[in-house]
């Protein structure tokens, strides 16, 4: 059996032959890495623009042009970022967004709600601050430079503030930025774009159309998407509207599934047929298989996320972000009532909409539709919300021009270090607070989606630890599975460190595609259990996990004190066979297919499973059911 290597220890999974990294655990990563490169293009786009200004507009501004036979495109440098390049940004804003709504928070329709609410009332309440500012003035149309979140310098900051805030943030935060771009993306393409030429505009209504009927067709040739968005976003310039809208109509069309475990082992027997034959005609099948197992959205996310993240959206930043700075452009800038309404809009009016949209829900839902963090949490999402700057400067730049262009970008820029500031100060009160109140402030009490589809019964699951337990460990584990054995001292660490707070259950996940004994060990273990000794068995079989042929299961029996002739006879008669086929149903249904996968109070564990890792999420729920606890009727 092949043993993993350290630097794959705590994260791998076997069957998956990807990390336990959930796809969106793997997005808010890129997004809090690409920020510091977003911001140094911003301040790389400042230097240039004041050490040569002359050079930075004359670049922009170059003609680029494309043309077959009598058809073709010509843009100036910057038009090709904002309205070419930006259009994958919208796309990956779609594909998170179906994503979401397929497999993520979104699922649970209330939440969906929820943060809708949030992200309507985080728009509105900015844009109502600009009117007010700039009432009377011929700004007025600049109003939708005022609204909208950019993702991921928001999640790029609540990275830095690391632990002060709870990671269910994070989801919360980037659910209502969803909502936040959905919207924004409706403003530029009704609001914000010329004069519509119709023919165009009812080719892209015909385009779309055909999209339609492909997908519910079920065509999934990537090629015949990709020539289909190209027309798309040509007819959609061509009538006026703003072509990255093509991105995100593309992005919400893409379906998201989780990888299922039969057609993870219709690979491995793909695979092994190549293996044995490696021809042409295998490799095309087998690479089929391996497009058909995971899902359009997380292949493309995985593709084109980077790019966006570490090259389109800088690039963005370095072709709009440089301005000329001086003391009297300053002065006259925090004097206008543009860059004010911009300002203020984002660090007050974000806030204020989004706690307070969050709040009225909560109490006129009688706490139906709750945030899965505190209100602390909330407030500091909040004010991480006024970061507004991608979309921000992209309506800018449509709606202004010249100074009041100028304007606009200083408010835009003075918003973010603002709204860093004012999350740090919410950090540094909650901090303060004593440790009850302040778990309640970032925690609350309300109920996360329950991933596991099958509740631990007490009366059925194998389970070690105290019965009444705040905090429930579920793995889904393979006895010859060499990852699951790296998790076994950790569940142990776990169970030491925790004491009556913790009890751990284990159900089982046979890959006999992969593994050709482990249900065989399975069903051993549950041979062990009619005995009354099944961890006995449990412990010396994931301790040798490359020893595990009949012949050395009956040596265990043995050495574990098992009645050997009921052990064989319960083997032969496959006794615990329906267990484990239960056992891998449920699996099935809580869309696991690969091991180990660990579930805490029935929330699925993504990220590593090392003993900081999942100590800080057994942590958080045992916290979390104190408040739920202390919350309920007596």
């Amino acid at each position: 059996m092949t043993q993993p290597s350290e630097n794959e220890s705590m994260t791998e999974q076997t069957a998956c032959g990807q990390g336990a990294r959930s796809p969106l655990r793997a997005f808010l990563q890129t997004e809090t890495g690409s920020a510091a490169v977003l911001l140094g293009a911003v301040l790389a786009a400042l230097v240039w623009a004041n050490v040569s200004p002359g050079t930075y507009e004359s670049w922009w501004r170059t003609e680029m042009s494309f043309r077959i036979g009598s058809v073709g495109v010509s843009l100036d440098l910057r038009e090709w970022v904002n309205s070419g390049l930006m259009t994958l940004f919208f796309f990956i804003v779609g594909l998170e967004a179906r994503r979401e709504f397929d497999m993520g928070e979104l699922r649970e329709r209330r939440r969906l709600a929820l943060s809708v609410v949030a992200g309507v009332s985080g728009m509105l309440v900015p844009v109502a601050i600009y009117l007010g500012v700039n009432a009377g003035q011929d700004s007025l149309q600049g109003w939708g430079a005022a609204m909208s979140t950019d993702t991921a310098f928001a999640l790029g900051m609540l990275a830095v503030f690391g632990s002060r805030l709870p990671g269910g943030l994070r989801v919360f935060l980037l659910t209502v930025a969803v909502t936040d771009d959905l919207l924004a993306l409706a403003v530029i393409a009704f609001v914000y774009s010329g004069a519509i030429y119709l023919p165009a505009l009812l080719t892209a209504l015909g385009i779309f159309a055909a999209l339609l009927v492909l997908r519910s067709a079920g065509v999934r040739i990537s090629g015949v998407h990709a020539v289909l968005g190209i027309a798309l976003w040509g007819a959609l310039l061509r009538s006026g509207v703003d072509p990255v809208v093509s991105g995100l109509v593309m992005g919400l069309l893409t379906y998201a599934h989780p990888a299922h475990r039969h057609a993870l082992e219709r690979v491995s027997r793909l695979f092994r047929g190549f293996r044995e034959q490696p021809t042409p005609e295998l490799e095309r099948t087998l690479r089929r298989g391996l497009t058909a197992a995971l899902s359009p959205n997380e292949r493309l996310q995985r593709m084109i996320h980077p790019w966006t993240s570490y090259v389109i959206v800088p690039l963005f930043a370095l072709a709009n972000a440089g301005l000329t700075i001086s003391a009297a452009r300053l002065s006259d800038a925090f004097t206008s009532p543009i860059t004010l309404g911009i300002l203020f809009g984002y660090v007050l009016g974000k806030p204020a909409g989004i706690l307070g949209a969050t709040w009225i829900a909560a109490l006129v839902s009688k706490g139906r539709l709750r945030p899965t963090v505190g209100w602390g949490a909330v407030t500091a999402g909040g004010s991480l919300a006024g970061v507004g700057f991608t979309v921000s400067l992209l309506i800018a730049t449509l709606a202004f021009h010249g100074s009041q262009l100028e304007q606009a970008k200083i408010g835009i820029l003075a918003a973010v270090v603002t709204s860093f500031l004012i999350t740090w100060s919410v950090t540094r009160i909650i901090a303060l607070l004593p440790t009850p109140t302040r778990n309640r402030a970032l925690l609350g009490s309300g109920h996360s989606i329950v991933d596991l589809s099958e509740p631990v019964d007490a009366a059925r699951d194998h389970v070690r630890g105290p019965l009444g337990a705040p905090v429930t460990l579920v793995e889904y584990g393979d006895y010859e599975c060499p990852y699951c054995g790296l998790a076994e001292p950790v569940v142990r660490e776990l169970l030491a460190d925790f004491g009556d707070d913790l009890r751990y259950v284990w159900r089982h996940l046979p890959l006999t595609d992969v593994h050709p004994n482990a249900q065989l060990a399975a069903e051993a273990a549950e041979a062990a259990a009619l005995q009354g000794r099944h961890w006995e068995m449990h412990d010396i079989l994931i301790g040798h996990q490359g020893d595990l042929r009949l012949k050395d299961l009956l040596a265990y029996a043995e050495q574990i004190g098992l009645d050997l002739d009921d052990f064989r006879r319960d083997l032969r008669a496959r006794a615990g066979a329906h267990r484990v086929a239960e056992d891998v149903e449920s699996a099935d249904l809580s869309g696991v297919s690969g091991t180990p996968t660990f579930f805490v109070n029935g929330r699925r564990h993504h990220g590593a499973y090392d003993v900081a890792s999942l100590s800080e999420a057994v942590r958080a729920a045992r916290d979390r059911a104190a408040l739920v606890e202390a919350d309920s009727p007596r």
